[in-house]
């Protein structure tokens, strides 16, 4: 596909769809699948990412927000798209887009036993993130309550793990596991419906992946951002020199004049910056790019538009192509480099990049 612009995301829908046949391959055929899409899908856009999962038979689609939910249903995704904090505000457009929700909270499950339309709901528990969820100790009144509404039909129960991806927090993990089993049984004998359980996410199917339950919430793995060898990392983030200059030893580049050539240079721009998503902390050589398969640091402060780079040791010139993040480098090497993950190295990706996509 021929673009005008110069700095593209390329997103391999093929990697996707490998990443996916790799997670079914590791699961019980049984399992079904949600898939994680908020968040723009960590910044691959979510209608062609959700439109490719739709093809490939996940169970149903995970958003934050109502909002990422509706755009998803104008694009024209039929499939079940589960609001994971609806908030209280957006009932009528839930029920208008026919978008499952989940409840985590008394307020939240009063509103929706207050209505009358006919809903999907999971409800989410809190085993050790104390972050969103009900206590253990409300299983009687949850039940109670969804048992004398009869409009709410309940698919699921979830929690989420918070430590899945530390394998020295092993013991903890598993004590949540466990305190959601307790929770699931107790559930199960107080509650008139039938409904999925799971706990799982991707690091969870990749790590305990013996404690599958009837559904997993897969995200960051179906992107490629995992360290294990058999996931592709599915975009790479390319830009091009736009400014080629020599310095000379003594001259600063940058704002603030944090970098001091030491030396003669000869630097090259590159018209991407912290407003695209590039993290300021990469500046300073803290950060590399690649050229010609060739490493150049990053040198004084990334602008809001643009960041400069060492090529006084390679052959370039104007308009040739450089790697931020991709076959050379990949986002969970970057991450590390400033202490983040690679959910912030992909989610703060600016809506403005070209994103161009690829299916074989």
């Amino acid at each position: 596909m021929k673009t005008a612009n110069e700095t593209i995301l390329h997103i391999d829908l093929t990697k996707l769809e490998q990443n996916f046949d790799y997670f079914k391959s590791i699961l019980k055929p049984e399992t079904q699948i949600i898939a994680v899409v908020k968040a723009f899908a960590y910044g691959h856009g979510d209608v062609k990412i959700s439109k490719k999962l739709e093809k490939l038979g996940i169970y149903a689609l995970w958003v934050s927000d109502f909002e990422e939910g509706v755009s998803l249903r104008i694009a024209g995704i039929k499939s079940k798209i589960i609001v994971a904090n609806p908030g209280i505000k957006s009932y009528n457009e839930i029920i208008k887009h026919k978008l499952d929700v989940v409840i985590y909270n008394q307020k939240l499950l009063d509103l929706y036993c207050s209505k009358n339309d006919n809903v999907n709901i999971h409800i989410k528990f809190n085993t050790g993130m104390n972050r969103y969820g009900f206590d253990a100790n409300e299983v009687s009144s949850i039940t109670n309550k969804m048992n004398n509404n009869s409009h709410l039909k309940l698919l699921s129960v979830c929690s989420h793990l918070a430590a899945s991806s530390n394998k020295e927090k092993k013991e903890f993990t598993l004590s949540q596991i466990k305190l959601f089993k307790e929770i699931i049984f107790d559930f199960k004998t107080k509650s008139k419906q039938e409904f999925y359980t799971h706990i799982l996410n991707s690091n969870g199917v990749l790590n305990f992946n013996e404690h599958q339950m009837g559904m997993v919430r897969i995200g960051i793995g179906l992107y490629g951002s995992n360290e294990d060898e058999n996931l592709n990392q599915i975009s790479s983030l390319k830009s091009v020199i736009t400014q080629i200059r020599k310095v000379r030893k003594g001259d600063f580049i940058g704002y603030n004049n944090t970098f001091k050539a030491e030396r003669n240079m000869k630097i090259g721009i590159v018209p991407v910056g912290y407003a695209d998503g590039l993290n300021r902390q990469f500046s300073n050589a803290v950060g590399s790019v690649f050229i010609k398969k060739a490493e150049c640091k990053i040198i004084g402060k990334i602008s809001m538009d643009s960041f400069a780079i060492d090529i006084s040791n390679i052959s370039t010139k104007l308009g040739d192509e450089v790697e931020i993040f991709g076959e050379n480098l990949h986002v969970t090497t970057i991450a590390k480099k400033i202490n983040t993950i690679p959910y912030e190295i992909y989610s703060t990706l600016n809506r403005r990049l070209k994103r161009i996509y690829s299916d074989s």
